[in-house]
């Protein structure tokens, strides 16, 4: 049967299993709105209010699922404003694919009306970047696209659709679904582990990373327990372990705790599983010394490029996630007596770094997101945005199973938004709360009309400090009392969600939280509670006014 390549191309999203797309509307793919129409019944169309919220969409889908997720956006503008989800979806390794309409093919290199290289422009964002000249291709190059997104470390493509391509009538047949490609330890890697782990006195496993999922998870607990291994996770990583683990001791992040961070230092063999071991994991690559720690060092990573990028392991494994921990599970039992107390002492730790202590003003966000722990249905999922206000969710909020937190690793502003639209698209019976800062929530908070329209039961928290926090922090480190550009003059959020028709609060005390909360989780559609934050609420663990004594200490001396 003769098809457009509008038409080739919506057929190959549902051979691959896409359910869903994110978009923004444009002229230069037409042809596949079109044939999205006729398969609405197999593939729901979110459209969204800017190209960064869809690109935000389609990369927390795949990070939720595991599945590459999808979104369009159009040629030049639009594929400018959606670069910033690519970008995301390569840090973060999340499966995704953004389709580009271009200009028609006769018009190629004559800048036409909003034309760009796409290949030059992703290249270094994506894992693969492909123009498609032939619709005839069009099974073949989707089938790749797929297939690239998960396989090895899962990441972001980018495929460029010109304009006339996509009504070019062809006659081409789709192809079979698309397989994800892992690789597996080998037996030599465990057993040369297992010596490894025997000989250690001080072990610790840190995981994070893409690739993971709930099965994953309960293996590395299995093999964590069995070994009475500490774990702790990379950045906005908790969610792959249950945090309510005995052998759960932490996240090493932006706001580690001091304590974790020295046992890092202090551990005689660092089993890293999946996490990449970059800036925001290593403190600045302070933690591990490059090349060659200190620590003995054992590194699986799906991806051999990354393995000697940085650290020069003393073993690596190129292996999935999913594969090696599956192994692990099965193969590994050590001795566990020469660091049964050097487990227990760290989870210790972790638990008295999660009890809030006493905070300046009548909102504490420490003692909030402790009592939301009991507050939060067992199914709640947290999207974050980018900012230190963060990092009281990350510190006090437990997560219990995979896949229960989103997040940017890189730290991009405005995701937290898109991404609780994607997470209750994807799974529309959990609940989900969106966190997110005064600054953020002005980039992509228009995507509040994406949750209306799509009736979306989103409760969005923003924590109103009327300034960009995160920097502020910084100009007092390295520039005290001297803070242009970091002020904020904000609508008054309250009217701001009913004028879109959501249901709005105001907190200004602790006490008013929980009230708001369990009217925000019954109000049938998407609430919006504005928690009002005084600027001396700078981090989970430091105030203003400390911040400015420790410079000034410093200073003097």
């Amino acid at each position: 049967m003769r098809r457009t390549g509008g038409q080739v191309l919506v057929d190959a999203l549902q051979v691959h299993g896409v359910d869903t797309v994110f978009c923004v509307p444009g002229e230069s793919y037409l042809a596949v709105l079109d044939a999205l129409h006729d398969a609405q019944e197999a593939i729901s169309v979110v459209t969204c209010r800017h190209e960064n919220g869809a690109a935000f969409m389609g990369e927390a889908y795949g990070k939720l699922t595991g599945k590459p997720g999808v979104t369009f956006v159009t040629r030049g503008p639009g594929a400018c404003n959606g670069s910033i989800g690519v970008h995301t979806a390569l840090q973060d390794s999340s499966p995704m694919v953004m389709f580009i309409g271009q200009v028609p093919r006769g018009f190629r290199q004559r800048e036409a009306f909003q034309e760009v290289d796409y290949e030059a422009m992703f290249g270094p964002l994506a894992k693969w970047v492909v123009e498609v000249d032939d619709a005839a291709r069009l099974p073949e190059i989707v089938s790749r696209a797929f297939s690239t997104a998960v396989s090895g470390r899962p990441g972001p493509v980018v495929v460029s659709l010109p304009e006339d391509m996509l009504t070019d009538l062809v006659e081409v047949a789709d192809t079979p679904a698309f397989r994800r490609i892992e690789a597996t330890p080998g037996e030599g890697d465990m057993a040369r582990l297992r010596e490894m782990l025997q000989a250690a006195s001080n072990p610790l496993v840190l995981v994070g990373g893409g690739g993971w999922s709930a099965e994953a998870g309960a293996d590395l607990e299995a093999f964590a327990a069995a070994n009475n291994l500490p774990v702790t996770t990379s950045f906005r990583a908790q969610d792959i372990v249950d945090n309510r683990h005995p052998n759960f001791v932490g996240e090493v992040g932006i706001n580690t705790n001091p304590k974790l961070a020295q046992r890092v230092r202090d551990s005689d063999l660092l089993i890293v599983i999946g996490a990449r071991l970059g800036e925001i994991t290593t403190q600045g690559y302070t933690l591990l010394s490059a090349p060659n720690s200190v620590q003995g060092l054992v590194h699986v990573y799906p991806d051999p490029e990354e393995l000697g990028r940085v650290y020069q392991p003393d073993l690596a494994i190129n292996a999935g996630v999913g594969p090696f921990v599956a192994a692990a599970r099965q193969s590994q039992q050590a001795d566990t007596s020469a660091w049964d107390a050097w487990t227990e002492a760290a989870r210790q730790d972790y638990e008295a770094w999660i009890i809030p202590g006493e905070a300046p003003g009548p909102l504490d966000l420490g003692k909030i997101y402790h009592e939301l722990r009991d507050l939060a249905p067992a199914d709640t999922i947290l999207t974050s945005d980018a900012g230190n206000f963060a990092g009281w969710a990350g510190r006090y909020f437990p997560f219990h199973s995979y896949r229960t937190l989103l997040g940017a690793t890189n730290g991009a502003m405005g995701y937290g938004m898109p991404a609780a639209v994607a997470a209750k698209v994807a799974r529309p019976e959990a609940t989900v709360i969106c966190y997110a800062g005064d600054g953020g929530i002005m980039m992509t908070g228009n995507e509040l009309a994406t949750a209306m329209r799509h009736n979306l039961a989103i409760i969005l928290i923003i924590a109103n400090n009327s300034m960009y926090g995160t920097i502020r922090m910084h100009q007092e480190r390295e520039y005290p009392g001297r803070s242009p550009a970091t002020q904020l003059t904000n609508p008054d959020f309250v009217a701001w969600a009913k004028s879109f028709g959501a249901s709005g609060e105001r907190v200004e005390t602790t006490a008013q939280f929980a009230p708001a909360f369990a009217r925000a989780l019954t109000a049938g559609g998407p609430a919006v509670i504005e928690l009002i934050v005084s600027e001396e609420l700078l981090s989970s663990n430091m105030t203003l006014t400390q911040m400015r004594e420790r410079v000034a200490a410093a200073n003097a001396d």
